[in-house]
């Protein structure tokens, strides 16, 4: 390991520029459940165990349709645990690094906490790819009824949201579409979600992807640092894969407890976010 470890530190010094690609493992020090397979999720919410529903089954847009007070118990019960969490320190590590280096930092995440930007990374350094319980958009185009702003998003900072915790249900008022008065719904990507609005993300995506390429384009050395991202949605792990092997002078460090297998000549590190970082960034201000 402190092998690895010191590998890690070289790989961060030399870098010019850094990409940060994160799964749900990153907010677990920070005290947020990962809902790792369905008793992850039921321990985190014991009432979906009582109905027998898995994330995929919780997580659709139809409720918010069949059962709008327990579609938003769900998701504003998360949104309300993500808004009073602190971000752990190894965001501003990563932010640090990302500033010290000229070719400077971008972030892919699969997280809808809005977690970068409550730790001071800008709006224009992250993507999110599946959207974020920080915006909302109107349900009524997925009901086949005209909303006149049914493809806006809008931010949810003045909502507020009370859920009884023992039936996980919403209490009144619910959020609804300020254009139409209809329910309205995160902007975050559901399984089986053909309604979602992804325009704020698209927008996201194409600055990562000019980001991304402008580094792999200088020829100059840059680090990849992937952090909590499992293999059962394997999202960020093929994006931070991609991004290394379409450069010359990339190093991926995969910081992962359970799953840290690396492609040949990267840098496992099988640990949690918080301690590697933090293990790796002691070694930087080492002489």
């Amino acid at each position: 390991m402190e092998a690895s470890l010191a590998r890690a530190a070289v790989a961060v010094r030399e870098a010019k520029a850094l990409v940060v690609c994160a799964g749900a493992g990153m907010g677990v020090d920070s005290g947020l459940p990962d809902f790792r397979g369905p008793e992850g999720l039921w321990r985190a919410y014991p009432p979906l165990k009582k109905r027998g529903l898995t994330l995929p089954a919780t997580s659709t847009p139809h409720w918010f349709k069949s059962d709008p007070k327990f579609a938003w118990g769900f998701f504003g019960h998360r949104r309300n645990l993500y808004n009073s969490t602190e971000p752990h320190a190894g965001f501003q590590i990563l932010r640090r690094w990302g500033e010290s280096m000229e070719g400077g930092c971008a972030v892919f995440t699969s997280n809808i906490d809005g977690h970068f930007q409550r730790a001071g990374f800008s709006e224009e350094q992250v993507e999110e790819c599946h959207g974020t319980l920080q915006f909302m958009q109107c349900c009524l185009h997925d009901e086949g009824r005209p909303c006149p702003k049914e493809d806006d998003i809008w931010p949810s900072d003045n909502v507020e949201l009370i859920v009884d915790e023992v039936t996980l249900h919403a209490k009144e008022p619910l959020p609804r579409c300020p254009a139409c008065g209809g329910t309205a719904r995160p902007n975050v990507l559901m399984f089986s979600d053909d309604y979602w609005v992804p325009d704020r993300t698209d927008s996201q995506s194409d600055r990562f992807r000019a980001a991304t390429e402008n580094m792999r384009q200088s020829e100059s050395a840059f680090v990849v640092v992937e952090i909590g991202a499992g293999l059962a949605v394997p999202t960020v792990r093929m994006q931070s894969e991609a991004i290394v092997s379409a450069a010359t002078r990339a190093t991926l460090i995969r910081i992962n407890p359970r799953e840290p297998e690396v492609p040949e000549g990267h840098i496992s590190l099988p640990m949690g976010g918080l301690e590697a970082l933090t293990a790796i960034d002691n070694l930087l201000e080492e002489p």
